[in-house]
């Protein structure tokens, strides 16, 4: 069981990588643009995909421990 802990964790982390990603790509293009709306959209994509990656490292840990 602690291999698919560890599985779920690895794509998680691969997964937040990506959207990360994407979250830089669109805060570039809104400071080019000057547009807040989108602004404030990447920053929230940043924050996702920060948690995300927290979540995939703490199973990583848990699936370790067992």
């Amino acid at each position: 069981m602690a291999g698919t802990k560890n599985l779920k964790g690895a794509f998680g982390i691969v997964g937040a990588a990506t959207g990360a990603i994407g979250a830089v790509t669109s805060l570039k293009k809104a400071r080019a643009n000057n547009d807040k709306l989108l602004l404030a959209n990447a920053v929230a994509g940043i924050l996702v995909a920060l948690t995300s990656v927290l979540i995939g490292v703490r199973a990583l840990r848990k699936g370790d421990a067992k």
